[in-house]
């Protein structure tokens, strides 16, 4: 670029305050190529827009420098500046010298060196930018959601009403997730079948919904806007079409009450053929291969029971596993968390008293549908409990375990208490050890005071030990409120456990190539800007799996994440950013490394005859570049460049800043 404008912003006080921003336009005045320099208070306002525009019209400036904040936050906006202001707006660089000068200095004069010289190497790689051209890719009005709890349920319904087609996969038997395990939800005590139920059903009638139940995601390839996933349906054993839900094959299996039911938590027996749970969508029954003695050893007593007792010849021995290949245009991340195992935690004694359980156990115990029928029981000896001591925050906000809030487990506590009363009696003692009580969102606070005046004890502190000796529990406790040391005798113990990423996390994030954050939740974008976005376009993440929440927050991004989504999938083609990798066929050896180190597939061999002889060169897809880099770094040869990082462009910024450093300036 011959004409370059340099446009430096205080950011109110945030840059300024650190960085001596009119000596930088001074300076960068003098610098070949540079027609304009200006400072504004704001520059990403419409004010600075103005000022940018205004500028390329009267200077004819052809590439610009922006010395701004992170070119991650602003750079779209810049762009879409100079492109308005009609320049090609590739020709922009961001100097960030926020992030990088003004808020890692303490010192005003050596942050504003430091910025003055990037604004300088800024400078000579604009000087060397090429204007580029955006590709445009067709979209695919079809959508995936992955995870068939709350959040993929609420994304599913948005989707499916603004008119698009939805392949939602939940890889257990029915979908409905956690919140199906509750039986009631804070702080206004609706029950939780009732909320949920008819949201199942809804998407297993919509008619614009696909749902694949019983099935895991095995690949995805593609981007934006076209991206081919391989989705592996496990056998049910049963034909769908033909099953009624009545459970006589269930009752009917000779292994009926011998396998620990994973969704009572392991507090009650299932069959080796079973239905998840009374309200499971679809009502349908489900064959589990490992424990069913027909697919262990071949046969099964005289003859499997199940078939003999399905009137409707439903069961099916011979179906197996297939893989559908969908095509979608964007996709939705919900697949939820897990609970941290309090097992790992000796103090607590969870693996050493039956009547140690966790909040999830506690629901399916109170829940009408659970193992007790309702009737919260020691699961020791089945008697009613006496005393209920629940211990909050464990494993969470510790930096052994985890050290984030749960966000749920206080809320939580605080509903089982009114729940434990209805169904023990005011007769029963309910004791609650807590850290501190979190009572975040709308109608919590009063929720909270409400249970306070009940009959509860309440202890700030943590315990120092679960002692048990045979059904004998005794907690020693220090409340910091009292300053007093208390030993609490109880029946029964409610450990509440951090929230944490799914076992299976990191192994579905590095298949979707998604960035994880450093407590092992999908990482956003951006956490105010882009909460639902992830580094890879056109695929969003909504609830637990991005972090802990509450069913209200969940639904309200799932929303949001629907609605990203939506956005693209409305569009008949997108445009595709240009800066992606280029490989110059005639210094490619064919050494077949970038192929390997491809992280979106994107590069493929292609052979062609020169001379007679057969040449092989990687090519790139535009479509599937993303720009990382990867390839341009492991190329031996140096045929690959990346468009608006080429060697030229990078090596002039670095001779910049070498020539600061022999000069005694920035080190």
């Amino acid at each position: 670029m011959e004409r370059i404008g340099v446009f430096v912003c205080h950011c109110g006080i945030n840059i300024s305050s650190m960085v001596d921003v009119e000596s930088i336009v001074e300076r960068v005045r003098e610098l070949d190529g540079v027609v304009e320099a200006k400072s504004y208070k704001y520059m990403c306002s419409d004010r600075g827009a103005q000022i940018i525009k205004k500028s390329i019209e009267e200077k004819g400036i052809d590439g610009a420098v922006i010395a701004c904040c992170s070119p991650r936050m602003h750079e779209p906006t810049f762009r879409g500046v100079a492109e308005d202001g009609g320049m090609n707006p590739f020709t922009v660089e961001i100097a960030n010298i926020r992030e990088q000068c003004s808020w890692a200095h303490d010192s005003r004069e050596r942050s504003t060196e430091k910025a003055m010289k990037l604004v300088m190497s800024s400078v000579a790689k604009a000087r060397l930018l090429e204007p580029l051209e955006r590709g445009r890719t067709p979209v695919i009005p079809n959508a995936l959601v992955i995870g068939g709890g709350i959040a993929g349920i609420q994304a599913s319904l948005d989707l499916a009403n603004e008119g698009f087609r939805v392949y939602l996969v939940e890889k257990d038997p029915s979908i409905g997730g956690r919140m199906a395990q509750l039986d009631k939800t804070f702080p206004t005590l609706d029950c939780s079948s009732c909320i949920l139920t008819p949201k199942m059903m809804e998407v297993y009638h919509h008619p614009n919904i696909d749902l694949m139940t019983y099935s895991e995601v095995l690949s995805i390839e593609g981007s934006i806007g076209d991206y081919r996933v391989k989705v592996r349906r496990k056998p049910r054993y049963v034909d769908v079409d033909r099953c009624t839900g009545c459970g006589d094959c269930v009752t009917a299996c000779r292994m009926r009450d011998r396998i620990p039911d994973e969704f009572n938590m392991g507090l009650s027996n299932r069959s080796a053929i079973y239905i998840q749970f009374p309200q499971a969508i679809p009502l349908k029954a489900v064959m589990d291969s490992e424990t069913c003695l027909f697919h262990r050893f071949g046969k099964c007593g005289d003859g499997p029971l199940c078939v003999e007792a399905c009137e409707a010849e439903a069961i099916d021995f011979e179906q197996k596993e297939e893989v559908a290949e969908l095509n979608v245009g964007a996709i939705v991340v919900a697949t939820g968390y897990d609970l941290l195992d309090p097992a790992s935690l000796h103090e607590y004694g969870y693996s050493r008293s039956k009547n140690v359980i966790t909040t999830l156990e506690l629901e399916r115990l109170i829940s009408s549908s659970g193992p007790t029928k309702g009737e919260v029981r020691l699961p020791s000896s089945g008697e009613r409990p006496r005393s209920v001591t629940m211990i909050m925050c464990v494993g969470s906000r510790d930096e052994t375990q985890c050290s984030w809030c749960c966000r749920i487990g206080c809320m939580t506590a605080l509903k089982q208490v009114i729940l434990l009363r209805e169904n023990l009696g005011e007769e029963v003692e309910i004791n609650i050890l807590y850290t501190d009580i979190r009572s975040f969102g709308k109608g919590y606070e009063e929720f909270y005071r409400n249970v306070r005046a009940e009959n509860t004890n309440f202890f700030r502190g943590r315990p120092s030990e679960v002692r048990i000796r045979n059904e004998d529990i005794r907690i020693d406790i220090f409340d910091t409120i009292t300053n007093k040391l208390f030993e609490i005798r109880t029946d029964m113990v409610v450990l509440v456990p951090a929230v944490v990423p799914r076992a299976d996390s990191g192994e579905f994030a590095r298949m979707m190539n998604l960035s994880r954050s450093g407590d092992g939740f999908l990482l956003e974008a951006h956490l105010k800007l882009k909460p639902m976005d992830t580094f890879v376009n056109g695929i969003f993440i909504a609830g637990c799996c991005q972090g802990p929440k509450d069913i209200t927050d969940t639904v309200a991004q799932a929303s949001g994440a629907a609605s990203r989504a939506a956005g693209i999938l409305s569009k008949k083609e997108l445009e595709n950013d240009p800066l992606i990798a280029v490989v110059d066929a005639d210094l490619c050896s064919g050494c077949r490394i970038c192929i390997s180190l491809c992280p979106y597939s994107a590069i493929e061999p292609v052979v062609e005859t020169m001379a007679g002889e057969e040449v092989v060169h990687a090519e790139i897809n535009e479509v599937l570049c993303q720009g990382c880099g990867a390839c341009v770094a492991a190329c031996p040869s140096g045929a690959i460049n990346q468009m608006g990082f080429k060697d030229n462009q990078i090596l002039a910024m670095i001779g910049v800043l070498n020539d600061c450093s022999d000069a005694g300036g920035l080190k």
